[in-house]
């Protein structure tokens, strides 16, 4: 298994208007996307696009907030930060199945089945106990004309 490119940093918000506020008038972002609906799983999100420098591909902050407080994925993760902050790190690979297998040959938990992301392609996470204390997602390398 080859890991690919770091896609995004997930960062669960009370409120996506206001993190879009500072992430424009703070940090200087001047691509964001619409809101894309995770009616299935309570969620909204919006990414929020870095510039490119040097040549070198930006990166994205997927902004997470509840659509249904009190009943998703990051409802205990905002208990514990009212204010917000960083929830996950994605990593791409090119086939989601085969990363998959390869994780649980490490012995590595798997949080859930694969699912279709944000981004319209497969992910899955991997429980933070045994990413070091990070959760992480892995992805399916988007094709092209995907977000």
């Amino acid at each position: 298994m080859k890991l690919g490119r770091l896609n995004h940093v997930g960062v669960a918000t009370p409120s996506i208007a206001d993190s879009i506020v500072h992430y424009r008038d703070t940090m200087g972002a001047t691509s964001i996307s619409d809101e894309i609906i995770l009616e299935d799983r309570g969620l909204k999100v919006v990414f929020v696009d870095t510039p490119t420098h040097s040549g070198m591909d930006g990166t994205q902050i997927e902004l997470i907030e509840e659509l249904t407080p009190g009943e998703t994925a990051i409802t205990a993760f905002l208990a514990k930060n009212p204010l917000g902050g960083q929830h996950h790190v994605c990593f791409e690979v090119e086939d989601i199945e085969e990363a998959r297998a390869w994780f649980e040959g490490k012995g590595k938990r798997i949080l859930g089945p694969t699912v279709i992301g944000a981004h319209g392609t497969p992910i899955f996470f991997v429980h933070p106990k045994d990413m070091q204390g990070m959760l992480t997602e892995i992805m399916e390398t988007p094709k092209s004309g995907a977000h």
